[in-house]
């Protein structure tokens, strides 16, 4: 039998195949000799019971999942976890049936998954740029953002605030701005338009060159599917009103989707998300507080809570109006919320080395009946 014709490269780059002499795509086409005959393929959408790829702009069918993906996750060093499998963005290498392989990822924004157990959840992978995208009306919450910040600076990916709904803000567009301005001052570019207006949505194009990939996070009702739309030039994306007391928005988009850009790009449209738990892998400076991160290394104490003890350089700040209280607050709270995850992140990986489930102890069933020897 023939040997397969070799993947069309000139088809796969523009929905983000690394090009020739990236790092990635020697590595890649040297995972392909481990699975002969195998084609690669981007997720652009997962779903329950399996994935849809794309292995050229405007493309998609369907493949299945490997069983073990299929299965729910374990916590045995032999089972999958749910950061482990595909998401919306990865490559993969296929047979035109099913899945073959998880290509490695050079970027991921993950979440720490709602549950009793600790999870991890893939966002979006293989990103150069998340558009944090924030309402300028009810919406708009600069303690949110922050957090969305240290999400996708924890991933390795850049992020950029896009503060829509500009034509409906007046002069609270200056004061959004302002309130953005220690982030600003982290290096963390920060845009206020209306998403409807294509010439406006022009500006996030140093973002969105041919061969790039970015997704677009944020809560529903912020105009994610708006800006969508705007970038592709024609509606594609369902979009619904706000509600008028609180401007929160229904789920319009349902499902992360992958979209090939007339620019070139990838755009992952994902849903609004209610939950933004750190994963415990973050760190705070990736989250736009690398200003507070270098004042607490001042501190006279190592271990200083930055409340009341003297020589605190950060409490210094705050009494000086040089440093936001509130900001420090939520700097605090997402430095413990942080490090709890990391604690959890060590006990999963202690109880998969055991080879053991979280909650049972080797040799014991559960309710407390000895196993049979």
């Amino acid at each position: 039998m023939a040997d397969p014709a070799p993947p069309d490269y000139d088809r796969l780059r523009p929905i983000g195949w690394p090009w020739p002499g990236a790092p990635e795509d020697a590595h890649w086409q040297a995972m392909f000799a481990q699975h002969p005959g195998a084609r690669p393929a981007r997720v652009s959408e997962q779903h329950r019971t399996g994935y849809v790829l794309a292995d050229a702009p405007d493309t998609g069918f369907r493949t299945e999942s490997p069983p073990e993906w299929q299965r729910r996750p374990v916590f045995t060093a032999a089972g999958v976890a749910l950061h482990e499998r595909a998401a919306v963005g990865d490559w993969v290498l296929h047979d035109g049936r099913r899945i073959l392989a998880l290509l490695p990822r050079r970027s991921a924004i993950k979440r720490a998954a709602a549950g009793e157990h600790y999870h991890q959840q893939v966002i979006a992978a293989n990103v150069d740029t998340a558009f944090v995208v924030c309402g300028l009306d009810a919406d708009f919450n600069p303690r949110r953002i922050e957090r969305y910040l240290l999400l996708v600076g924890g991933g390795g990916v850049q992020p950029v605030v896009v503060l829509t709904k500009a034509d409906r803000a007046g002069p609270g567009t200056e004061a959004a701005l302002e309130a953005m301005a220690d982030v600003r001052a982290q290096g963390v570019t920060v845009l206020a338009l209306d998403a409807r207006d294509r010439q406006a949505v022009a500006a996030l194009a140093p973002w969105l060159q041919p061969g790039m990939t970015a997704v677009l996070v944020g809560s529903s009702g912020a105009g994610k599917s708006t800006l969508t739309n705007s970038l592709l030039g024609h509606e594609r994306m369902r979009t619904a009103e706000v509600r008028e007391h609180d401007s929160r928005g229904r789920h319009t988009t349902t499902h992360r989707a992958l979209i090939a850009l007339p620019s070139g790009a990838c755009l992952i449209d994902t849903p609004g998300m209610r939950e933004l738990k750190p994963t415990g892998e973050e760190e705070l400076a990736d989250g736009g507080f690398g200003d507070v991160e270098a004042l607490a290394a001042q501190c006279r104490f190592n271990d200083c809570a930055h409340q009341a003890e003297p020589g605190c350089a950060v409490r210094a700040a705050i009494d000086a109006g040089t440093l936001d209280a509130a900001r420090v607050a939520h700097y605090l709270k997402l430095r413990d919320e942080v490090a709890g995850a990391a604690d959890r992140l060590a006990n999963r990986l202690a109880q998969k080395a055991d080879g053991k489930a979280p909650g049972k102890p080797a040799g014991r069933r559960p309710h407390g009946k000895p196993a049979r020897r």
